[in-house]
């Protein structure tokens, strides 16, 4: 009996599916067979830099494949976000997504080239790290009461960031509009330029990432004046979160990284993935150095990570809105 064109077309496509499926599981038995790329949306040396690293060397030897950490940085983490979201989805192209390219970019940018809910499958959630409200030296005020006092009398002052779109960015408009300060952003191309400007008193306030400021703080370079997560740091438990001082029981800000790779890798692949680096995270070793990074190590499932994102983009969805904040 001949078969129409369009119904062999039809069956060749069942066959080529059923065969797809039947592979699925020698593959996942088989992962890996070769070398796993993590790919780093920013430059070397930064924290995500640290972490792929920290975690890369536990993981290949845990899968007896080398795992090789690529830094692909540009255009605020789209690059190397995209060059994974767009990758197979067969488990050898990892991203260390973190906070922007994953729940922010796509709220504050135009095209970023992908959708992190539809395009990337989160694995597990490696650190998470606070933002430090620091001062100069020089500055009149030593504690974070004092610092808002200031802020609400009125008087003209300026806060450092980044890069417009980036956490600390946000976390300094939340509190100029919360706190009705009189603050104007001075946008930098990158935390190192914003804390020499700080430390030299060219702009009053900055909030980066807790590892990068820690040694200025211990060297009298800076004031540590507040956290802005919703609990204190482990590292520093004497330090006040903003929350607790300014009363904006909503204000939590960090920069937090995760494992990603392609939507649509296979199931047995993500499970085995998400286990072998929780595994690593609950070793002594690595929660050693993670603690002397400033950063909180968060074990979770992969439902629990994708929740995570997904509260995290909602939050940014609001704070955008709320503070009328613009790319500049």
């Amino acid at each position: 009996m001949k078969l129409h064109p369009a119904a062999r077309l039809y069956l060749s496509a069942l066959s080529a599916c059923a065969a797809l499926f039947a592979m699925r599981p020698g593959f996942a038995q088989t992962y890996p067979d070769r070398p796993i790329h993590m790919i780093v949306a920013y430059a070397a040396g930064g924290t995500g830099d640290v972490v792929a690293r920290l975690l890369s060397d536990k993981l290949g030897a845990a899968l007896g494949q080398s795992v090789i950490v690529e830094d692909r940085a540009g255009a605020s983490g789209t690059i190397g976000a995209r060059s994974v979201a767009t990758a197979a989805p067969d488990g050898y192209t990892l991203l260390l997504g973190q906070t922007a390219e994953v729940s922010i970019n796509q709220h504050w940018m135009k095209d970023i080239g992908y959708d992190p809910d539809k395009d990337l499958q989160p694995i597990a959630l490696a650190a998470v790290v606070p933002l430090a409200l620091v001062v100069p030296t020089k500055a009149p005020y030593s504690a974070m009461a004092e610092y808002l006092a200031f802020l609400k009398s009125g008087k003209p002052s300026t806060f450092a960031s980044a890069g417009t779109g980036t956490p600390g960015h946000f976390a300094g408009e939340l509190l100029k509009l919360r706190t009705k300060a009189n603050m104007t952003h001075v946008p930098y191309k990158g935390a190192g330029p914003a804390l020499n400007d700080l430390v030299g008193g060219h702009v009053d306030m900055y909030f980066p990432g807790f590892p990068a400021v820690t040694p200025l703080v211990k060297s009298g370079s800076l004031k540590l004046l507040a956290v802005s997560s919703a609990t204190r740091a482990p590292s520093a438990p004497d330090v006040p979160t903003v929350a607790e001082v300014t009363g904006i029981k909503d204000f939590d800000f960090t920069l937090w990284g995760g494992v990603f790779a392609p939507r649509g890798t296979p199931d047995a692949v993500v499970k085995r993935l998400n286990a072998e680096i929780n595994k690593i995270l609950a070793s002594d070793e690595i929660k050693e150095k993670f603690a002397a990074l400033g950063a909180q190590i968060r074990i979770m499932s992969v439902d629990q990570v994708t929740a995570f994102a997904k509260a995290e983009s909602a939050k940014y969805i609001g704070v955008i809105k709320e503070t009328g904040a613009k790319p500049e």
